[in-house]
C-alpha cells in the first residue's frame, strides 16, 4: 500500500526555480473535485444503518455487563477483571489496523471489501455466545482465562467486520450533506440497538432466576442478533464497490506484509491533521461514554439498590438519543459538522457533571440528566461518524485514492482504545477504593469509599474527560467547503 505523501525531490543540484535538495516536492496532480451528490436510495441507506445492530450491540452489552459479570459471578477481583477486558481490547488495537490495510487490498483486487465482513459476522455469535458462558464453579482463574479468550476471538470477528464497514461511507456518496442523511440513520438504529442490548441484554439474564444459565441465554441470543444485524449490511458492500470503481482504478498499487499495514496506518496519522484531531476527539469521548456505561450496572446495583435500574438508566439515555439523532443532522445542515460535535459535547458534560449529586443524594432524578445525556450522545455518535468520510475524501483529493481502510482500522483501533479504557479506568477506581468483589450467590457489603468511586466515575470523571475532547476538537480545520468542491 502506498503510505507516504508525495515523494521527497532527488537530491541533485536544483534548477533555478526548482525547490532545493531534500525539499519535499509539491503535488503535481490536479485537485480532485468532488464528483455531484446522488441521493442515496432509502433501501441502501436502510441496509447500512442495520449493521449498526451489530455495532451498538458489541460496543454496549460487554461494556455494561462483562466487568461485573467477572467480578460478582465468577469472583473475580476488579483488578484482574480490568486487566481482562483491556487485554482483549489491546489484541483488537493490534488487528485493526492490519484488518483496515486487508480491507483495502481485498477492494482493489477482488473490487470488494465484502469477504472480510462476511467472515466476522459469520463467527461473531459463537465466540459471544462463549464469552457468557465461563464455568463459575472452576474458580476465578479459570474464569477469567475462558472470558480472555472468548472475548479475544469475538473482538477479532467484530474488527473483521466493523473495519470495513466504516470505509464504506466515504464510498457510497461523495456529498457533506448525504454523509450526515446516511450516518444520521445509522445512528438511529445504533441508539435502537443499544437500548435493546442494554435494557433487554440484563432482562434476558435475569430471566432464567439462575446467573450461569442467565448469562449463557443472554450470550446466545445476543449473538445471534449480533450477525443477523451484520449480514444485512454486507449488502451494500457491492454497491460502494461500484462506486469506487474510477477511484480504484487510480489506486497506487498496495504492497503486503505485517509491516507495510502498520505502515499504512502510521502514514494516515501523520499525513492527516484533520484526521488526528477528530480521533482524539472521538477517542476521549468513546472513554467517557465507555466510563459510564461501565459503571452504569454498579450504580444501579450500590448507589440507587435497584437490579432494574440498569434498564431505567438505558431507557433514560437511549430514548431520548433514538429521538434526537435526526434533530443533529438539522442542526449540522445549518451550522456545520464540527460546531453541532461541539454543542454535542458541551450538552453531555454538563449532563454528566450533574449526576455528581447521586453521591449526596441518590434517587430517581439522576434519570433527567441521563435523558439529557442521551440527546447529547446522538450527536457526539453520528457527527463524528459523518465527518470521517469527509477526512477521508479530502485526503483522496490531496494524496489520492485507496486507502479508506486504513483510516478506518486506526479510526476503530481508537475507538477500540477508548472503550477498554473506560472499563479499565472503572476498574482501577473500584481497586483503588476498596471495591469488593464475590461470587453470585455471596451477600457482600460495600465500603463507602467504593461507593464514592462509582460515583465519580460515572459523573465527574467523564465530565473531564469531554472537557478534554472539545479542546483537541478545536483542532478540527475542515469545513463543508473543502469537501463539496465543484
Amino acid at each position: 500500500m502506498s503510505n507516504d505523501a508525495p515523494d521527497a525531490a532527488p537530491e541533485t543540484a536544483a534548477a533555478p526555480g526548482t525547490p532545493a535538495p531534500g525539499t519535499p516536492a509539491p503535488d503535481t496532480r490536479a485537485p480532485r473535485t468532488a464528483a455531484p451528490a446522488v441521493r442515496l436510495p432509502a433501501g441502501v441507506v436502510t441496509r447500512y444503518a442495520i449493521g449498526s445492530i451489530g455495532t451498538g450491540g458489541f460496543a454496549t452489552l460487554p461494556g455494561l455487563v462483562l466487568t461485573y459479570y467477572l467480578t460478582d459471578s465468577l469472583g473475580v477481583a476488579a483488578l484482574v477483571a480490568g486487566i481482562v477486558i483491556t487485554a482483549a481490547k489491546i489484541w483488537d488495537v493490534v488487528i485493526d489496523p492490519v484488518v483496515g490495510a486487508l480491507s483495502d487490498r481485498e477492494l482493489a483486487r477482488r473490487g470488494s471489501r465484502r469477504r472480510l465482513m462476511l467472515v466476522g459476522a459469520g463467527t461473531i455469535w459463537l465466540f459471544f455466545a462463549l464469552t457468557f458462558s465461563a464455568p463459575a464453579s472452576f474458580g476465578p482463574v479459570v474464569g477469567a482465562g475462558w472470558v480472555l479468550l472468548a472475548f479475544l476471538l469475538t473482538a477479532t470477528s467484530f474488527s473483521l467486520f466493523q473495519v470495513p464497514y466504516i470505509a464504506l461511507p466515504a464510498e457510497l456518496t461523495p456529498g457533506y450533506d448525504e454523509r450526515t442523511r446516511l450516518l444520521t440513520w445509522r445512528v438511529v438504529v445504533l441508539t435502537l440497538a443499544i437500548l435493546l442490548f442494554g435494557a433487554g441484554g440484563p432482562i434476558l439474564r435475569d430471566s432464567t432466576g439462575d446467573p450461569a444459565t442467565g448469562y449463557l441465554l443472554m450470550g446466545v441470543v445476543s449473538g445471534v442478533v449480533l450477525t443477523v444485524g451484520m449480514l444485512v449490511a454486507t449488502t451494500v458492500a457491492g454497491r460502494a464497490a461500484r462506486a469506487a470503481a474510477p477511484s480504484r482504478a487510480a489506486s497506487p498499487a498496495l504492497p503486503g506484509g505485517i509491516r507495510a499495514h502498520y505502515a499504512a496506518a502510521i502514514a494516515t496519522l501523520r499525513r492527516s491533521a484533520p484526521f488526528r484531531a477528530l480521533l482524539l476527539t472521538y477517542l476521549l469521548q468513546a472513554l467517557a461514554t465507555g466510563l459510564m456505561l461501565a459503571g452504569a450496572q454498579y450504580v444501579a446495583t450500590w448507589v440507587l439498590h435497584s437490579q432494574a435500574a440498569v434498564t431505567l438508566l438505558f431507557v433514560a439515555l437511549i430514548a431520548p438519543a433514538f429521538l434526537a439523532a435526526p434533530l443533529w443532522g438539522a442542526v449540522s445542515a445549518r451550522t456545520g459538522k464540527e460546531r453541532a460535535f461541539a454543542a454535542a459535547g458541551i450538552l453531555f458534560g454538563v449532563a454528566a457533571l450533574a449526576l455528581l449529586g447521586l453521591q449526596w443524594a441518590p434517587g430517581a432524578w439522576a434519570y433527567i440528566p441521563v435523558a439529557v445525556a442521551g440527546v447529547a450522545y446522538a450527536g457526539m455518535q453520528s457527527l463524528p461518524m459523518a465527518m470521517l468520510p469527509d477526512v477521508i475524501s479530502h485526503d483522496e483529493r490531496t494524496h489520492g485514492p485507496g486507502r479508506a481502510g486504513a483510516f478506518s482500522g486506526v479510526w476503530t483501533a481508537g475507538e477500540t482504545v477508548g472503550f477498554a479504557l473506560g472499563a479499565a479506568v472503572l476498574s482501577l477506581t473500584l481497586a483503588v477504593t476498596g471495591y469488593v468483589s464475590s461470587t453470585a450467590a455471596v451477600t457482600v457489603v460495600q465500603p463507602d469509599a467504593a461507593v464514592t468511586g462509582i460515583v465519580v466515575a460515572f459523573s465527574a470523571l467523564p465530565a473531564a474527560l469531554i472537557a478534554l475532547s472539545l479542546v483537541s476538537l478545536r483542532r478540527y480545520r475542515l469545513r463543508r467547503s473543502d469537501i463539496d468542491v465543484g
